[in-house]
């Protein structure tokens, strides 16, 4: 007869001791805003031994007038990428809107008008970018890079290779309009700052915004307007780029088809030195917010260092690759 053993071996169950929560300073030191901002001031003393002119807060307000209308499209930029898409067409618009603004001032319009002309073409830019996205379903990337080449050509068609220019005295200058010693550009991206701040961080549609980029089907499975929220994204990245396109055409006194030309590797190397995930869900005004001064200081830094134009934007392009891969570094030790 077979033997049966009354009294099995029990299995063995391995107990495993929760990890010890993380001290809160850890936890914020590995914040991208905080990063960022480590960041910021490594290059601020830096360039203060560079040269001098760093060390008087009025030098680096003038200085940054020169970037401050990308900075302000990065602010839109960053909540369009945290929703999961991305638009590489804001130069571009920012181009074609300033050339009809250029171009219906040449044919008579009154300056306010044109600013109106100008304002509603951002609108529309934004609304035909939204629409491939949210109606036809295209990758946000092929059809901004689409629409970059088009609104670049329509300028050029516009204004061809000469510059439009001769505007009234009071419309041209912004950059030299101050109050106290702050521009006024410098002004209008510190307003948009916190306003956008707000919005993305205690309403309810930051909230669904955050939700779209981490999971655009449980948003939806949630009762969130995705296609709604992403075109008023991609309208409102249009109208804040023709807004943009004025500025530029106000500190130049003229514009010309290749305005703003470069400005797309700027504001995506801002917004994500920011430590906006480049593949959405995660990311901050505040961190845009002080990457747009981070790269003030970097740029005007190698002016003053005499770099030539090709190494800047070779060092530019390293920057925004290390700050991708940075970003993601951070993120899957945050998740660790």
């Amino acid at each position: 007869m077979t033997s049966i053993d009354k009294n099995p071996v029990a299995p063995r169950v391995i107990v495993r001791e929760a990890a010890a929560p993380r001290p809160r300073w850890q936890v914020w030191l590995i914040r991208p805003e905080v990063v960022t901002l480590l960041l910021l001031v490594i290059a601020a003393i830096v360039a203060t031994r560079l040269s001098p002119f760093f060390a008087d807060l009025g030098f680096i307000l003038e200085s940054s007038t020169y970037y401050i209308e990308f900075a302000i499209v990065a602010l839109v930029l960053t909540i369009v990428i945290i929703s999961g898409e991305i638009d590489l067409s804001p130069a571009a618009q920012m181009a074609l809107s300033a050339c009809l603004f250029g171009t219906a001032f040449k044919a008579g319009a009154p300056i306010p008008v044109a600013m109106g002309v100008s304002l509603l073409s951002g609108l529309v830019m934004g609304a035909f970018n939204g629409f491939f996205v949210t109606v036809l379903r295209l990758p946000s990337i092929i059809v901004t890079i689409g629409t970059l080449i088009l609104y670049r050509g329509l300028a050029q068609v516009l204004a061809g290779d000469k510059s439009i220019s001769g505007f009234p005295g009071w419309f041209v200058g912004i950059d030299y309009r101050m109050v106290g010693i702050v521009p006024v550009p410098v002004l209008v991206f510190i307003a948009a700052s916190i306003l956008l701040g707000l919005f993305l961080g205690i309403t309810i549609y930051g909230r669904q915004i955050y939700q779209i980029g981490t999971s655009e089907i449980a948003a939806i499975h949630a009762g969130i307007r995705v296609r709604r929220i992403k075109m008023g994204l991609f309208i409102a990245s249009g109208l804040t780029s023709s807004i943009a396109g004025l500025m530029v055409a106000s500190r130049l006194g003229s514009v010309r088809y290749d305005l703003a030309t470069g400005g797309e590797l700027t504001m995506v190397l801002i917004v994500m030195l920011g430590g906006t995930y480049i593949f959405g869900g995660r990311g901050s005004i505040l961190g845009t917010f002080l990457a747009a001064w981070l790269l003030v200081i970097i740029a005007t830094g190698m002016t003053v260092a005499n770099i030539a134009i090709n190494a800047q934007l070779t060092i530019m392009g390293l920057l925004l690759i290390v700050s991708i891969i940075a970003t993601n570094a951070i993120y899957a030790r945050s998740q660790r």
